[in-house]
């Protein structure tokens, strides 16, 4: 941007809103235009400065952050949300990002790292601080292994790990060599699984188990 980028900060702790006003204005690229306690008083800054970024808390007053964040994404879908917040709960964290915030930080977070995951979300870039990320990608993986683990319910379970197996790639060999049984039985038992997930030929039925996440973890010998 050839201009500063303007910030609306909104946190009930006064102290803190005077800290982070001090860490933002050390900085060239970033203009503090507005502030608030909580998050009607931030919707209705937001509604009169139209802010380019929304540096908010989660936990405050009445009206919280990402109850706030949702109205401004609804009425102002221009302007990016940037939390800041103590709440490092995977609840506090994905009721952030379903209300359409673009980045979440920890209040630990130090003044560089506050300043460039402004100008990222300014520029419609998403920003995480490393512990997030990681609970992301924990919660993401748990959920597809969970899924994977629930889906094709009219297979039983051998029929189930043979798919899984023929996913990542086996042959009917391989596969019967690993689950110590016959290659006919092996035959039988993929000849069922594609009728029964109704699929037409083998890389199909690859393609459909991969989709849930089945045949991505490697097998060893």
């Amino acid at each position: 941007m050839s201009h500063p980028v303007r910030v609306v900060i909104a946190d009930d702790h006064p102290m803190f809103r005077y800290g982070l006003q001090a860490v933002l204005a050390a900085s060239t690229e970033v203009e503090v235009v507005g502030e608030a306690a909580d998050g009607a008083a931030l919707v209705a800054a937001v509604e009169q400065l139209r802010p380019d970024v929304v540096l908010t808390d989660l936990a405050m007053p009445g009206v919280g952050g990402a109850s706030a964040a949702a109205q401004i994404l609804q009425r102002f879908p221009d302007t990016g949300v940037l939390i800041l917040t103590m709440h490092e709960d995977d609840a506090a964290l994905f009721e952030a990002m379903r209300a359409g915030a673009q980045g979440y930080l920890l209040k630990g977070a130090d003044r560089d790292e506050i300043v460039r995951a402004v100008l990222a979300v300014a520029a419609g870039d998403a920003v995480y601080s490393a512990a997030v990320a990681r609970r992301i990608v924990t919660f993401v993986t748990t959920a597809r292994a969970g899924s994977a683990a629930h889906a094709f319910p009219e297979l039983t379970n051998r029929e189930r790990e043979v798919l899984d197996l023929v996913a990542s790639g086996l042959g009917n060999h391989e596969i019967a060599r690993r689950l110590v049984l016959s290659e006919k039985t092996v035959r039988n038992n993929v000849a069922t699984i594609l009728t029964k997930i109704q699929v037409p030929n083998r890389a199909a039925a690859v393609a459909k188990a991969r989709d849930i996440g089945l045949g991505t973890a490697r097998h060893m010998s």
